[in-house]
């Protein structure tokens, strides 16, 4: 790697505004991503708040920059070291804020110093780069005008289930984070909840092993019963379609004497599928579709 000392001159460290925090976005596989500007305030800036210290401390020895104070700030110390950064920003320190990969503030603590930075009247501006939510959103081939980023699900089943349920019709696209160990169970829980639709799992972006699977839920699911997850994964989910307005019944009661797969059935007789068939129907009878759907599996 090359020196960066040319990059910033002694103008430029004037640019590093005291009493700022600066959320500066670090690479999430290619370190070529990092910014000439984030190189800038890592280098102008007091103090490195960063996720893992050890994983900052590479990449600074990588950019040939030492000497920087540096101090861990992660989900499980963040109100003692908010209050930490917060009294060294009130004194004039300037501080950047950094992950181990990718922009802080989003699905991480450092939504939390930004609001209590915003409650003392302390600035905050952002140091644009890798977020692995768009990367995913832009290399989906899914709609991409309008989404819902989920961020990480819980790990407890029934409270992930539950928020499943409450984003069932949820039309725009939908971007959830995941841990390898948990995927099986979560595309499972999709399936359960939306149906099969189409979605796209991204790992490794940009980085040599980059993997980026287009496929449905229903594929997923059977995939990865025989192969084993690795890495870090952005699911993309499609949001529910709507339908076309002549697959459906303009009498809105013709079906209250049918039972739900008869009702099912007289959809998929005008043409729609399955799937599309069920949607139609929960949506007549106010129900979840994943509660139709698994009732309908279980006959």
């Amino acid at each position: 790697m090359p020196h960066f000392e040319d990059m910033i001159n002694d103008e430029e460290k004037n640019l590093i505004l005291g009493g700022t925090l600066y959320l500066v976005a670090t690479p999430i596989g290619n370190l070529s991503d990092l910014s000439a500007r984030a190189i800038k305030v890592l280098m102008g800036v007091d103090v490195i708040a960063a996720e893992d210290t050890r994983n900052t401390q590479k990449l600074l020895s990588i950019l040939d920059i030492h000497g920087k104070e540096l101090i861990s700030y992660y989900e499980h110390n963040k109100r003692a070291r908010g209050e930490v950064l917060a009294e060294k920003l009130e004194n004039g320190l300037s501080v950047a804020l950094v992950t181990d990969a990718g922009t802080p503030a989003i699905s991480d603590p450092g939504e939390d110093i930004v609001r209590l930075c915003d409650e003392r009247g302390i600035p905050v501006t952002a140091v644009p780069g890798s977020c692995a939510a768009i990367n995913a959103l832009s290399l989906s081939a899914l709609a991409t005008g309008r989404f819902a980023f989920e961020g990480f699900l819980s790990t407890n089943t029934g409270e992930r289930r539950k928020r499943l349920s409450e984003i069932a019709r949820e039309k725009r696209t939908m971007i959830f984070y995941e841990a390898p160990h948990k995927l099986s169970a979560t595309l499972a829980d999709l399936l359960k909840t939306f149906g099969d639709r189409r979605i796209t799992l991204c790992r490794e972006m940009t980085k040599r092993n980059e993997e980026i699977m287009r496929t449905t839920l229903e594929k997923a699911v059977s995939y990865y019963e025989t192969v084993a997850p690795r890495g870090e994964y952005v699911l993309v989910l499609q949001g529910e379609e709507e339908l076309p307005p002549e697959s459906r019944p303009t009498d809105t009661e013709w079906y209250t004497s049918l039972s739900h797969e008869e009702h099912v059935s007289a959809y998929e007789e005008r043409g729609l599928s399955r799937m599309d068939a069920i949607k139609a129907a929960a949506k007549d009878l106010g129900l979840p579709k994943s509660v139709l759907y698994k009732e309908l599996q279980e006959k």
